[in-house]
């Protein structure tokens, strides 16, 4: 009548390492930083990071495409050669990402578009 106690693997189930990092650090959506990179590619200018205690490198290393902040300059541009980075940047140039209003088209809540209408004889 051994073995392990069944409620380990519950507990082990329950916790998941990556809700705990999106808790730290929330992220924008990908609408979100596709409409600031379109706001500085009309020529809106970059202001200059305001100094945050609370973020890595007190909020002045910081990626755009990826919104991500990071402790010194050398991480940052690290993370500029890295693949998720080139591969982010790509996905930020394509086609604009999917918004609300996209979501509520397709689940037929958002304007109905019918079609031309029928000439009726």
């Amino acid at each position: 009548m051994g073995g392990k106690c069944p409620h380990r693997k519950v507990k082990k189930r329950r916790f998941s390492h990556k809700t705990a990092r999106r808790s730290k650090f929330l992220l924008k959506g990908d609408d979100m930083v596709y409409s600031e990179l379109l706001k500085l590619a009309e020529g809106a200018e970059a202001k200059p990071q305001p100094l945050d205690e609370d973020l890595p490198g007190m909020g002045q290393f910081y990626c755009r495409h990826c919104d991500r902040y990071f402790a010194n300059e050398d991480v940052r541009d690290e993370h500029f050669r890295s693949k998720r980075h080139k591969k982010r940047v790509k996905q930020m140039m394509g086609p604009a990402p999917h918004t609300q209003l996209d979501a509520e088209l397709a689940a037929g809540m958002g304007m109905p578009d019918n079609g031309p209408k029928l000439m009726s004889a």
